[in-house]
C-alpha cells in the first residue's frame, strides 16, 4: 500500500503557486515539488495529486491524503467541475490507471506528513514570488534534505493566504463548527460596508427626519450594533465572541440617492470578527428598509461586503 500526502499554495490566488507531494512507498519517502505562475490554489492542489500519482507504477494501490475539499468532494461526491477541465482530465487518467482511495486530512491539524507537504508547497510558491531563493537540488541518489517549515510572518510584510478550503465541513461533507481551542488569542479587526439605494424623495425625508417611524439613521445604527452582538445566534456555526468594540456609521449620499453603511468590529479572541461586521451592516440596511418601506418599497440593499480584516493567520483588504 502506498500513501501520498499532497498540498498546494498560491501567493495571491491567482498568482505564483507551488505544490508538494510526499510519497510513502514501503517505508521509503520521496518528496515531489513544483509550481506555476500565474495559477490558483485549486490548480496547485490538483497538480500535487496528479504528479504524485504519475510518479507511481500503473495498477498501484494508493491512498491520497489531502486537506482539499475541492479535490476530495469532486472525486468522491460528484461536485460539478466548473473550472480546471484540463487538470480534471489529467487526474481522471491517473486515477483510472491505479486503485486509488481518498482520505481527507484537516489542514494545519498537526499531521506531520500533511504539514510537510504544506511546507513544500508554500516554499515553492514563495520561490516563484521572489521571496525565497530556489532550493538546491540534491545529487542523484542522495536523500531528500529536511523540508523548510513556513517562514514566520514578520510584522509589516504581506501574509500569504492558505490554500482554499471549506473549514465548516467535516470529512463526510457535513456542516461542522470549527474547533478553535488550540488557536492563540490575537487582536482582530474587521470592516464591512453596504448601501441602500432609494428614490431621491426618500433621501429627502430621511434627511429632514420626516419618516413616520422616526430617526432612520439613528435607529439603524443601534440595530446594527445590537445585531453584531448577537451574530452567533443568527449564523449557526459562528462562535460567540467578546467584542471589544463595534461601530456602525450611516451617511446619506445625495449623488447616488442612497444611504451608505460602514461597520467596524474588533475583539481579542481565537477567531475573527468578519461575520460581526457583515451582520451589523446587513441588519442596519434592513432597518433602513423597514423604516422607509411605507414610502419606497423599491429600495435595494446592495454591495454588502468585507472591506478588510486583520489578525489571525492572514490579513485581507478588498
Amino acid at each position: 500500500m502506498i500513501d501520498i500526502y499532497t498540498d498546494g499554495a498560491c501567493s495571491g490566488n491567482p498568482g505564483p503557486g507551488g505544490w508538494g507531494a510526499i510519497v510513502i512507498d514501503d517505508g521509503n519517502k520521496r518528496v515531489l515539488r513544483g509550481g506555476d505562475d500565474p495559477t490558483t490554489n485549486n490548480r496547485m492542489e490538483m497538480l500535487a495529486v496528479i504528479e504524485g500519482l504519475r510518479s507511481l507504477p500503473k495498477s498501484s494501490q494508493v491512498t491520497v491524503h489531502t486537506d482539499s475539499t475541492y479535490v476530495i468532494n469532486t472525486m468522491t461526491k460528484g461536485w460539478k467541475r466548473k473550472a480546471n477541465q484540463d487538470l480534471w482530465a489529467m487526474l481522471d487518467d491517473q486515477v483510472y490507471a491505479r486503485r486509488v482511495s481518498w482520505q481527507w486530512v484537516r489542514g494545519h491539524s498537526g499531521h506531520v506528513l500533511n504539514e510537510e507537504a504544506d511546507s513544500v508547497a508554500f516554499e515553492e510558491s514563495q520561490t516563484r514570488a521572489g521571496r525565497m531563493k530556489p532550493r538546491r537540488q540534491p545529487p542523484a541518489g542522495a536523500s531528500d534534505p529536511p523540508e523548510t517549515p513556513h517562514t514566520p510572518h514578520t510584522p509589516g510584510t504581506p501574509k500569504t493566504p492558505e490554500p482554499a478550503a471549506l473549514t465548516h465541513v467535516d470529512a463526510t461533507g457535513q456542516a461542522a463548527m470549527v474547533d478553535v481551542g488550540a488557536k492563540p488569542e490575537t487582536r482582530r479587526v474587521a470592516k464591512a460596508e453596504g448601501r441602500v439605494n432609494m428614490k431621491p424623495e426618500t433621501v429627502r425625508l430621511i434627511s429632514e427626519n420626516s419618516m413616520k417611524k422616526g430617526d432612520v439613521l439613528g435607529v439603524a445604527k443601534v440595530a446594527g450594533i445590537m445585531a453584531a452582538k448577537r451574530t452567533h445566534d443568527l449564523i449557526p456555526l459562528c462562535h460567540p465572541l467578546p467584542l471589544d468594540a463595534i461601530s456602525v456609521d450611516l451617511r446619506i449620499d445625495n449623488d447616488t440617492s442612497s444611504v451608505l453603511i460602514e461597520a467596524t468590529a474588533s475583539t481579542s479572541a481565537k477567531t475573527g470578527v468578519e461575520m460581526e461586521a457583515l451582520t451589523a451592516v446587513s441588519v442596519a440596511a434592513l432597518t433602513v428598509y423597514d423604516m422607509c418601506k411605507a414610502v419606497d418599497r423599491g429600495m435595494r440593499i446592495e454591495g454588502v461586503r468585507l472591506l478588510s480584516k486583520t489578525g489571525g493567520k492572514s490579513d485581507y483588504t478588498a
